[in-house]
């Protein structure tokens, strides 16, 4: 059974930093495109960076040149460094990625979500 767990959110203050991890776990062979959501109360989710198996990235343009995406394929790990945080970035930050595994064809799979807070 695959497995998307989020790591590393919290409360911070406007300015501040954080790195949020997911970890994917399960009889996985191969990871295609891999991505963080996120849902502020009362909003739709929305995309915030996708980082492809090639590498490539996309950014909201809400947060182009503060968050950076990354992935670690031996260790089966998404990053999210989130620098010069705003309010508004406040949210339950939620991962995906498209997985192919040896019991089950290619399949979205989505985190728990974790909670980011950016206040004073």
């Amino acid at each position: 059974q695959v497995q998307l767990v989020e790591s590393g959110g919290g409360l911070v203050q406007p300015g501040g930093s954080l790195r949020l991890s997911c970890a994917a776990s399960g009889s996985i062979l191969s990871i295609n495109d891999m991505g963080w959501y996120r849902q502020a109360p009362g909003k739709q989710r929305e995309l915030v960076a996708r980082i492809t198996s090639g590498g490539s990235t996309n950014y909201a343009d809400s947060v182009k040149g503060r968050f950076t995406i990354s992935r670690d394929d031996a260790k089966n790990t998404l990053y999210l460094q989130m620098n010069s945080l705003k309010p508004e970035d406040t949210a339950v930050y939620y991962c995906y990625a498209d997985i192919l595994s040896s019991r089950i064809p290619w399949s979205h799979y989505w985190g728990q979500g974790t909670q980011v807070t950016v206040s004073s």
